[in-house]
């Protein structure tokens, strides 16, 4: 219900590459949850491209319909002309927590101010188009306490349930660190009481 309401965000990565006048731009994106993330997505980028002549990248954190956090940076390519068009292209497409690094090989011909705009915003469009994206869902940490025997069903439950288990810690009982959605809490509250398995 409440599903339409979360931003979209990456579910994976995408690589593209454009060519205009000579100049190949290659996109990379993918997904970043910090500023930290984002810089480390860019070095990862400058590893996989060390001879290109500019790494320009933007990045935006959180939900782009509300106050979020951004980044830009032109990478040697004249003002304005490589940072904003790709987060203005990545807030059109209202995709959050999302990184884009687009790295030039430049070609010889210059393409000016208005034809390196069209060019960082149309690498952007394209790797954002091939990116694969999902609703982000809201989930809580649940630790449960329970006999061994129980361990298989909680498993299961949480294949069934979008659920993660984290860690499981054995002693004389299994202790379980799960992911669950917000909006699953109540029924994975329900099938622990259901088998007295204690939930934290």
């Amino acid at each position: 219900m409440s599903d339409t309401r979360q931003p979209l965000v990456p579910t994976g990565k995408a690589s593209t590459q454009l060519c205009i006048k000579k100049s190949r731009f290659i996109a990379s994106a993918g997904r970043v949850t910090t500023r930290d993330d984002a810089m480390t997505f860019v070095q990862q980028v400058r590893a996989q491209y060390p001879d290109a002549r500019h790494h320009c990248w933007a990045y935006l954190l959180g939900d782009p319909a509300a106050t979020a956090s951004a980044g830009m940076n032109d990478d040697g390519e004249p003002s304005g002309t490589a940072g904003k068009p790709i987060l203005n292209v990545i807030q059109h497409k209202g995709i959050g927590d999302v990184m884009v690094v687009v790295t030039r090989y430049f070609g010889g011909i210059k393409l000016g101010a208005g034809g390196l705009v069209r060019a960082y915003a149309g690498a952007t469009e394209q790797v954002l188009s091939k990116l694969s994206v999902g609703r982000h869902t809201p989930h809580s940490q649940c630790t449960l306490q329970a006999d061994f025997a129980h361990e298989q069903a909680i498993r299961h439950w949480c294949a069934q349930n979008n659920s993660n288990v984290n860690t499981v810690t054995y002693g004389q009982q299994v202790a379980l660190e799960l992911e669950v959605p917000d909006d699953a809490v109540a029924a994975l509250k329900a099938f622990c009481n259901a088998r007295a398995i204690r939930f934290s």
